[in-house]
């Protein structure tokens, strides 16, 4: 029972992304959720869900999550999926170009009594940048973003 209330948790969380009504991560969401990998700048708590699928869907506003794997158990809810989107403003630094970009993430989420209160995962955020014409391919010979944001990080 508690495997089907936590897909359908899932289920709702990925419907919210989709449509846009963020606000039913209020209802999916603890407010002491716990994300090890959270978005550049993400804060705590469903707003910080709410604030970063705001801020994709500025850079992205036909995003999409698409399911493509799911298996759960009676705590977690792990999914393979897709994420699609349509450049129409300012992504990581980048502005809009008005490419399409298809990109493939992971996530696991521990539930309980059907609220997400932690997440693991990642999305090709690379492969995202690298669609949208701002990283470079490696035999291009010149450092990329991602180098570029490293040495700024690093003091280089």
């Amino acid at each position: 029972m508690a495997r089907d209330i936590n897909i359908a948790a899932q289920e709702r969380f990925a419907e919210g992304v989709n449509t846009g009504n963020f606000d039913v991560f209020d209802e999916v969401v603890s407010p002491d959720v716990v994300d090890h990998d959270p978005a550049p700048e993400q804060g705590p708590g469903p707003q910080g869900f709410k604030d970063m699928f705001q801020t994709m869907r500025s850079a992205f506003p036909d995003l999409q999550v698409t399911p493509e794997h799911m298996t759960a158990t009676d705590d977690d809810v792990a999914l393979a999926y897709t994420v699609t989107g349509t450049h129409e403003g300012d992504f990581l630094g980048v502005a809009p170009t008005g490419r399409r970009v298809t990109a493939r993430g992971v996530q696991i989420g521990r539930f309980e009594n059907g609220r997400l209160v932690e997440r693991w995962g990642s999305s090709d955020q690379l492969a995202m940048l690298q669609q949208v014409g701002a990283e470079p391919r490696a035999d291009e010979g010149e450092k990329g973003l991602t180098d570029k944001i490293k040495d700024k990080l690093s003091g280089q």
